[in-house]
């Protein structure tokens, strides 16, 4: 009898996997059990919902009138006939967001349960792509009897936008947005100052967007081109719009974490004002795109006023526990130049620029942490020497970086990330080798993409909570329409979705890439481009 148990068991488990790989869903869901018998989703159909889930209810009964052309009723109260019943469970919105959800398709009913709305509205995601996938009959759908449980691998689910080099505009973060939420991708990564541009209106220092939006010309062609459009470039983002975009986001449960650049990548800001800038020259907004020399003066108490100032503001916009800071490619040249520099650095025991940097950017840390966020930047703010430009004495590590701070890894060999996380940091991988939506297809293909683990290969087992996501970037120097930016984007952000939703025993390419097919539709209905030969 053992032996005919055992024997059954496999064999459920085999159909399970055989089933898993025949449900075009991504990212692709971590259990699913195909069952015997159809369930016919058309206007007969109703979604049944309570107090607490009328609204998502709604979001459901427009996204299958878009996806499938289906316009379902909805109501509260019982099941009457073929439903989708929205439920949360006994826990309700007490619970920790996880993302968890289980979705049952029977033969009359479609159950979406989870611990909080979140979880409902990724059962919303799956459902959506099922109906999309599911055989037409007469004006409604055949889904398959399933069963589903699934959560996400990663809690931090990124995709970044630089508008700084290239402004976009709301209707086109709206729809990365939407494409964000289909994907259960959770971390929108606004990047909203550089060098060649400043993006977000900051009442108290209104030259910002008046001067520091604005460009005479912008480089085309490559890093060490001399051509340019001729042309300026210019745009920025209202507060309000600000507003918008951010509950927006989070109507889609994407919280939107804004980077505000420091102490380097800052140009535009100095631009503006010139007293930010450590050499108290007046510049203009840069035109072609690189590592600029031009830094803020840290050491300068109204420069920290300014950037207190600003993050006020960001923080009243952002409801997000996190503000990004930067802190990538600092040029130090300007402060080794700079006698009230050196004095600061003597007076606080700091020998080196890049404890100079770890001194101020503990500052900033300081500040928000009283503010109740959390700071996160890229892995240079550690101290770390992953440029060629940078020489070794100016790289020496004296000074230690908060350990609240998340530390966004995109540079330098694997040992530099597993360092962090042993010394007790949290870390989102975007290693740029295989996250970098500006590389071409050659260098990060599809199948790249999608093979990336934001664990480091060797990191022992106990740390691997440590490592709270990933992310992939779209990187606008080289991106000044939005069909080049379609097209790097689209299909390796579904990719990314299913590197950091499924686990990693559960992936497949083979079936991910068929699995796209459904996607491809929705992009077209949407206007987005996506190379054909992929």
């Amino acid at each position: 009898m053992k032996k005919v148990i055992t024997l059954l068991f496999s064999l459920f488990y085999c159909f399970a996997i055989v089933a898993q790989e025949r449900v075009s869903i991504i990212p692709k869901p971590n259990r699913v059990e195909i069952k015997h018998g159809t369930f016919l989703l058309d206007t007969k159909a109703q979604i049944i919902h309570d107090k607490n889930t009328r609204e998502i209810a709604e979001y459901l009964q427009v996204q299958l009138a878009k996806d499938v052309g289906l316009s379902l009723p909805s109501s509260r109260g019982e099941k009457q006939g073929n439903s989708i019943l929205l439920q949360l469970d006994k826990q309700g919105d007490r619970a920790p967001s996880s993302g968890h959800y289980t979705l049952e398709i029977g033969t009359s009913q479609v159950l979406i349960k989870a611990p909080d709305h979140q979880g409902l509205f990724y059962g919303i995601q799956t459902l959506r792509q099922l109906a999309l996938a599911g055989e037409k009959k007469g004006k409604g759908i055949v889904l398959s009897v399933l069963h589903i449980a699934d959560q996400p691998r990663f809690t931090w689910r990124a995709f970044m936008l630089d508008e700084a080099r290239n402004f976009k505009g709301i209707d086109q973060v709206k729809k990365l947005l939407d494409q964000m939420a289909l994907l259960k991708l959770n971390v929108f990564h606004w990047h909203l100052t550089d060098d060649q541009g400043w993006r977000i209106e900051i009442k108290k220092y209104p030259l910002l967007t008046q001067i520091g939006s604005k460009r005479k010309d912008t480089q085309i062609g490559g890093w060490k081109s001399e051509e340019m459009t001729g042309v300026p470039h210019d745009g920025f983002y209202t507060q309000d719009q600000i507003k918008e975009i951010v509950q927006y986001a989070a109507d889609r449960y994407i919280t939107v974490i804004p980077e505000i650049e420091m102490p380097g990548h800052s140009s535009a800001a100095i631009a503006a004002y010139p007293w930010l800038g450590t050499s108290g020259k007046e510049i203009e907004v840069p035109v072609v795109f690189g590592k600029m020399p031009d830094t803020y003066n840290v050491v300068d108490p109204k420069v920290y006023e300014f950037l207190t100032d600003v993050l006020d503001e960001v923080m009243t916009l952002f409801p997000s526990d996190v503000i990004h800071i930067g802190g990538d490619e600092v040029k130090y040249d300007q402060w080794k130049e700079s006698k009230a520099v050196a004095q600061f650095m003597k007076d606080n025991g700091l020998n080196s620029p890049v404890d100079l940097q770890i001194h101020f950017t503990n500052k900033i840390s300081q500040y928000l942490q009283s503010k109740g966020k959390r700071m996160m930047g890229w892995n240079e703010i550690m101290g770390h020497n992953v440029h060629d430009y940078q020489k070794k004495e100016d790289t020496r590590v004296g000074q230690q970086l908060a350990k609240n701070t998340i530390i966004h890894f995109w540079k330098g060999d694997l040992a530099l990330a597993r360092n962090a996380i042993e010394s007790g940091y949290d870390i989102v991988n975007s290693l740029h080798s295989m996250t970098y939506l500006d590389y071409n297809y050659k260098s990060i293909s599809l199948e790249k993409a999608y093979g990336f683990d934001p664990v480091p290969a060797g990191l022992e087992i106990k740390y691997h909570d440590k490592v709270i996501g990933m992310g992939c970037q779209m990187w606008g120097e080289w991106i000044p329409t939005v069909e080049q930016m379609d097209r790097q984007v689209f299909p390796r952000l579904a990719a990314y979705a299913e590197v950091g939703w499924t686990q990693k025993a559960n992936k497949n390419y083979d079936d991910f890439f068929k699995n796209l097919d459904v996607l491809k539709s929705v992009w077209e209905r949407a206007q987005i481009s996506y190379p054909a030969d992929l």
